[in-house]
């Protein structure tokens, strides 16, 4: 049992409608059956009847109901109450970041924002998206520079900040590496270093449907998890790789970086970019860091 699948059944019994329930919480119908199911296998019982016209509360349900309220709003508290002891003490940023947002956009916008506030202390700390939003929802976290997942959990904010353009990365002996621009078609029978996609699923998508969009399958060499790995390989002469644009910054030797021909497939090749954060939480150090991004954001965006 969990906090989200009991917001669920709170959102699903004041509006007695499971798909206004899942609108209120910016998660899909079926996500929200499927934690209210979770949570009545937990429980042992039925909480909601359900017909084709009308969804109503099991006597279970109505008897729990309150204590489901308390609960929640005890948690909300207790974390809003762990954000004030830390606000109160050091000015301390915690600031998570997938690998390019640590390599490409951090350092721009350390120099601004610390000019701002001297006082002002950022730790980093870098990772995949998939391990940056647990630590928000904990309060480990003050921010998150991520991709969104295709399920946002309702507890998060999400900001879009840009979009991220994809290039090719290749060993600078290969014959494409002199190339202004590289087609789709160029790279048919190319072996490439796709990311793995439990881990990096918007960096794997991406390649695959540029390939479909081609009307070609991609030639799967090998699967990676880290981006440094992912271009280390490729300097290596293993293969290709598609990556976003600021994974140039990485510094790996012996690897040109070839802009993506202009398409109607490569213009809606991008990468997300956004700013996550806990809802309904205030901070002011986080405030400053986002205005500081939203002050840079039309340089940031040019180079990405």
């Amino acid at each position: 049992m969990n906090i989200t699948q009991l917001k669920c059944l709170l959102a699903a019994a004041d509006t007695l409608h499971f798909g206004r329930a899942a609108q209120s919480l910016d998660m899909l119908p079926a996500t929200l059956g499927r934690q209210i199911k979770q949570l009545e296998d937990h429980l042992g019982v039925s909480l909601f009847t359900r017909t084709t016209r009308a969804v109503a509360l099991t006597e279970a349900g109505s008897r729990i109901l309150e204590d489901a309220r308390a609960l929640v709003a005890q948690a909300e508290a207790f974390e809003e109450k762990v954000r004030a002891v830390r606000s109160a003490g050091e000015h301390v940023l915690r600031v998570g970041a997938i690998d390019s947002a640590a390599a490409g956009l951090i350092p721009q916008i350390l120099q601004p924002l610390q000019a701002a506030h001297p006082e002002l202390k950022i730790q980093i700390v870098e990772q995949k998206t998939i391990h940056l939003l647990p630590k928000l929802l904990s309060g480990s976290l003050d921010i998150a520079l991520c991709r969104p997942p295709d399920i946002r959990d309702p507890r998060l904010v999400f900001q879009t900040l840009f979009y991220e353009t994809a290039v090719v990365a290749l060993p600078k002996s290969h014959p494409l590496a002199d190339r202004e621009a590289i087609e789709i078609s160029d790279l048919a029978e190319e072996p490439l270093i796709v990311p793995d996609r439990r881990s990096r699923p918007h960096s794997h998508d991406l390649t695959m449907s540029l390939f479909l969009g081609a009307g070609l399958t991609a030639r799967v060499a090998q699967i990676a998890e880290e981006k440094q790995t992912i271009v280390n390989l490729v300097a290596a002469g293993t293969g290709l790789a598609i990556v976003p644009r600021w994974t140039s910054r990485l510094g790996v030797k012996g690897v040109n970086f070839i802009p993506l021909a202009s398409t109607d497939a490569t213009a809606q090749a991008k990468l997300i970019l956004a700013a996550a954060w806990a809802r309904g939480t205030r901070d002011w150090l986080r405030d400053d860091f986002l205005q500081a991004l939203d002050a840079n954001l039309c340089v940031l965006e040019a180079s990405a």
